[in-house]
């Protein structure tokens, strides 16, 4: 629950220095004067210990800690990572997270010794497209959808319900608006952004504050079905060269701004409480580490007096920085480390550097001021706040996936709907046969996308996980019938009696962040395709529905459809988009970035080079020709790219750090080896190395180290060719002690002084032929005597 400002934190700390009529009057919330919410913030932080302070900046994540590490340290925020749950279940019902919010919060307000105040933790989620890391939550259209509505007082609503789903579950804070204006459909979190244009992402993510926060002065400001919201990632996340993630944006500071910034003020004046820092970099300085951006233009030029808080782990990769010891990020301007697993370290090297007076307490201070504000706006702190299942909607379970929001959720999927093509068969026609191909059309997964359940999202999410969820196949079935009509599923597009239409439902398949970035912007997926040209061989005509997370060069699709529908990533609510191709509702969706005319995946940010400029999209009174388009694509000619990016970052080798090798760092494209962010026990934990034939990753250790290796991997495909590992004057072939590994989960790999004396400070793989391998650890240790190599 929310609680009027005015109910103040010192019926916490009991404290009598604030006039006893401001900690009373309910109703007299959002009105309390700075100056008393500056006096109650400073009364709290002069009573807390040093510890205590450091961890009020210290963010980990579920999976990485217990109730009693929290009744220990008081961390002053915490999160659930993309793939993690409540006690270790991703899948976990509404009611466990719910139980897990009041462990935390029970254990953030044991009593303290002595005068130093209490200060309840609070819960931090990705609930990005609706609360959609929870079993039968709504799942409302990505980012990119939205922005095609050009709705933001739909946007509002959706904002509203999802803070109303996330209030169920017991949480406090959501990681979401994404106001990134993406500039590169490359890019892998393009369907997070709602445009290429910064004024409509300014204006789209400004309403979805206003509907997570409440509208700002209002009475229900941060009250009963309200959240604290983030803008994120500040700035220029949408700008990388060639749509890489965690990239690099380079330019004119000034020029980046009109683009990147633009929506940060929109979002401040709607009231955002906290901004997230971005994983890139501008002009050379990663952003977690820059104090002219988050301190000169966020806090200066933009006046934002919220929280910034880090993103997972970026503090890590500032120059000069590992995850466990990074004092400029907080020297930056950085509030809260968001730091999934090793926050430990971390809080204790803290907690030296400002003892040793590397950061000054006055910074520390400061910090710690800005989480306790925005705790205390939001109703977090005072005597009348009251734990996560005691707020109001806090256990109704019934909200989860509630029929109002279900309702707003199709209404945005209709208005998302962009017709691109349209020869006549749109609307269908009453009383019509119609045949629905094409492995998505029943899939619920793949029509929501990323950061759907699971960090990646995937099609091995069947239905089943999606209860009161309607598939794109269920709307138009239902909608078949209502009409007089017919329809039947047929994924291979086979049948018994000839349709009058065929419904083709094909497209992207699910991705999230970095694995979902890209060489160019050719589908190449031929399901569909091939789908279509029996259809059209057949005489049959067809009605194309691509899901997608950007604009994608689908030429060859088009030239084979009667109709073709970009339905970007639609959600939980497939009856939406059967209301546009039955004319339930008008087709009012309009093109929130320009659609590309070649595959070659050149940026794209206005008319030159577009087939569907920024705001196109058909009514269904528009039927005229397309004409035949170019189905010429460099792309399909030879070997299939590697879908990830080249940024150089394996080029100077990967340091360690105490615990072994750092693998967040990890990650990118370099001298034939290339490495993405994989799951294994909790998000982005391990990763998958692919070897080109020839090319060898060292993996090099920081200081003097002894003793043996321990690695935990797994064989993700057989080695081609011989595979040698090397440290200092050992040399071993591994090759049959892959292949032998193959297809048998995670193992560990133990390489002993006793039998490959001469182990060195660094370890490499070299292979000869193509090979995929999977990480978890590298650990150098002393190892019992007599220890001998096993696989």
């Amino acid at each position: 629950m929310r609680l009027p400002l005015a109910a103040m934190v010192l019926g916490l700390a009991g404290c009598a220095t604030v006039p006893q009529d401001a900690g009373m009057a309910g109703e007299a919330s959002t009105q309390t004067s700075a100056t008393s919410e500056d006096a109650v913030i400073a009364d709290l932080v002069a009573r807390m210990s040093l510890e205590r302070k450091v961890a009020q900046l210290i963010q980990p994540q579920i999976n990485s800690f217990t109730a009693e590490d929290m009744r220990r340290y008081r961390f002053g925020s915490y999160l659930n990572g993309g793939n993690g749950g409540p006690y270790g279940d991703e899948f976990a019902p509404a009611s466990e997270w719910l139980r897990l919010a009041d462990e935390m919060w029970d254990a953030s307000t044991a009593p303290l010794p002595g005068d130093e105040p209490v200060i309840p933790t609070m819960w931090g989620t990705d609930a990005v497209h609706g609360h959609t890391n929870v079993v039968r939550a709504t799942i409302f259209p990505h980012n990119i959808g939205l922005g095609a509505t050009g709705d933001p007082d739909l946007v509002r609503q959706i904002g509203a319900a999802t803070a109303t789903e996330i209030e169920v579950t017991g949480i406090d804070w959501n990681f979401s608006p994404t106001v990134a204006v993406a500039r590169d459909d490359r890019w892998g979190r393009t369907y997070e952004s709602y445009s290429e244009d910064p004024e409509i992402v300014a204006a789209m993510g400004a309403a979805l504050v206003e509907g997570l926060q409440g509208r700002k002065g209002a009475d229900d400001f941060l009250g009963k079905g309200r959240v604290i919201a983030t803008a994120k990632h500040f700035f220029g996340d949408g700008g990388t060269e060639q749509g890489v993630d965690q990239g690099d944006v380079n330019g004119d500071i000034e020029e980046l701004k009109a683009i990147h910034a633009v929506p940060y003020p929109a979002a401040i004046d709607a009231g955002v409480e906290a901004v997230m820092a971005s994983f890139n970099s501008i002009n050379g300085k990663k952003m977690h580490g820059s104090k002219a951006m988050l301190t000169g233009v966020l806090r200066g030029e933009m006046g934002f007096d919220g929280l910034v808080v880090g993103d997972w782990n970026g503090h890590g990769q500032v120059a000069g920085c590992t995850v466990t010891d990074c004092p400029q990020a907080l020297l930056a301007g950085l509030d809260i480390y968001m730091v999934p697993d090793e926050w430990k370290p971390l809080l204790e090297n803290l907690v030296a550097q400002v003892q040793d007076g590397t950061i000054p307490m006055a910074r520390l201070d400061e910090a710690v001021g800005r989480v306790l504000k925005v705790k205390l706006r939001a109703g977090l702190l005072g005597e009348g706040a009251l734990k996560p299942s005691a707020r109001p909607n806090a256990g109704e379970y019934e909200k989860m996936g509630f029929a109002p929001h279900r309702a707003v959720a199709r209404e945005a999927v209709a208005k998302s709907q962009v017709i691109l093509k349209n020869n006549g068969v749109l609307p269908l026609k009453q009383g019509a046969s119609i045949l629905v191909a094409g492995e998505a059309a029943d899939s619920i997964a793949q029509a929501s996308g990323g950061w759907t359940l699971t960090w990646q999202g995937g099609r091995e999410l069947t239905n089943d996980y999606f209860p009161g969820a309607t598939s794109i196949w269920s709307g138009i079935e239902r909608a078949a019938r209502e009409t007089g009509g017919d329809a039947t599923l047929s994924v291979d597009g086979d049948f018994a009696e000839r349709p009058d239409v065929a419904i083709v439902v094909f497209g992207e398949q699910p991705y999230a962040e970095f694995a979902g970035d890209r060489k160019n912007l050719a589908f190449a997926d031929e399901e569909g395709l091939a789908l279509l040209r029996q259809f059209d061989e057949q005489g049959i005509p067809t009605v194309s529905v691509f899901l997608s997370g950007r604009p994608m060069w689908v030429n060859r699709e088009l030239n084979a459809s009667d109709a073709f529908v970009a339905s970007w990533l639609p959600g939980s609510e497939g009856a939406g988009v059967a209301d546009i191709l039955f004319g339930k509702r008008e087709a009012t969706g309009r093109l929130s970035f320009s659609w590309p005319a070649s595959c070659a995946g050149e940026p794209l940010n206005g008319p030159d080079g577009a087939l569907f400029p920024l705001s196109y999209g058909r009514n269904f009174d528009d039927v005229s020709p397309l004409g035949q388009l170019d189905e010429s694509c460099a792309q399909f000619d030879g070997a299939a790219a590697a879908e990830w990016y080249t940024n150089g970052r394996l080029a100077s080798g990967i340091l360690a750090s105490a615990g072994g090798v750092d693998l967040p760092n990890l990650r990118g494209q370099a001298g034939g080896i290339i490495a993405r962010g994989i799951d294994k026990d909790r998000q982005e934990d391990a990763r998958e190395i692919a070897f080109s034939p020839g090319s060898t990753l060292t993996l090099s250790q920081e200081g003097e180290g002894s003793g043996g290796y321990r690695i935990i991997y797994a064989l993700a495909s057989r080695p081609t060719g011989p595979v040698k590992l090397m440290s200092g004057d050992a040399e071993i072939d591994i090759t049959q002690q892959l292949i032998h590994a193959d297809e048998k989960g995670w193992r560990e790999m133990v390489i002993s002084q006793d039998c490959a004396s001469g182990l060195g400070d660094s370890l490499a793989i070299r292979s000869e032929g193509a090979l995929i391998l999977r990480v978890s650890s590298i650990v150098r240790q002393e190892l019992p005597e007599g220890t001998s190599c096993s696989f």
